[in-house]
């Protein structure tokens, strides 16, 4: 088996308090699997120093779920492996404000173009630029409108 790249070495302050942090229960259930992730991969002295594999099975997660949290506590530190890591790449600005999701709605619920039995969300969403509502939409996006207000 290949030596791991992220070794967990504990201090004894650090294994104490992650074991009070265990013990307490005051904490949300990611936070104490990750802390026992912790505590049962320890290298150091005290430490069982058990395999991912073995971790992951006792603890009911998966061994990436383990290899990540050692990942996080070597390059970020304690605190880092312990929290939730916000997202990279936070969802965006809204295409469709609320004016223009009520002209959407108002042009779903108006009279189809001629020849056609109902509007595509395709054509709803060439329409709104057409009106200049907005710049660019897709029809993904007026799809996911619509379904919100129904």
């Amino acid at each position: 088996m290949p030596a791991k790249r992220y070794v967990v070495t504990l201090t004894s302050d650090e294994r104490d308090q992650l074991e009070a942090l265990t013990r307490s229960g005051k904490r949300s259930a990611r936070t104490i699997t990750r802390a026992r992730v912790l505590l049962l991969t320890d290298q150091g002295e005290s430490g069982p120093a058990w395999e991912d594999r073995r971790v992951a099975e006792a603890l009911g997660c998966g061994s990436r779920t383990v290899e990540r949290v050692r990942e996080r506590f070597v390059t970020e530190g304690l605190d880092a492996a312990l929290t939730h890591k916000k997202p990279a790449n936070p969802p965006g600005e809204r295409v469709l404000d609320g004016a223009a999701e009520a002209r959407l709605i108002a042009l779903a619920c108006s009279a189809t173009p001629d020849g056609r039995k109902a509007w595509t969300l395709r054509m709803l969403a060439d329409k709104l630029v057409e009106l200049e509502v907005v710049e660019a939409v897709s029809h993904e996006t007026v799809r996911r409108t619509l379904k919100k207000t129904r």
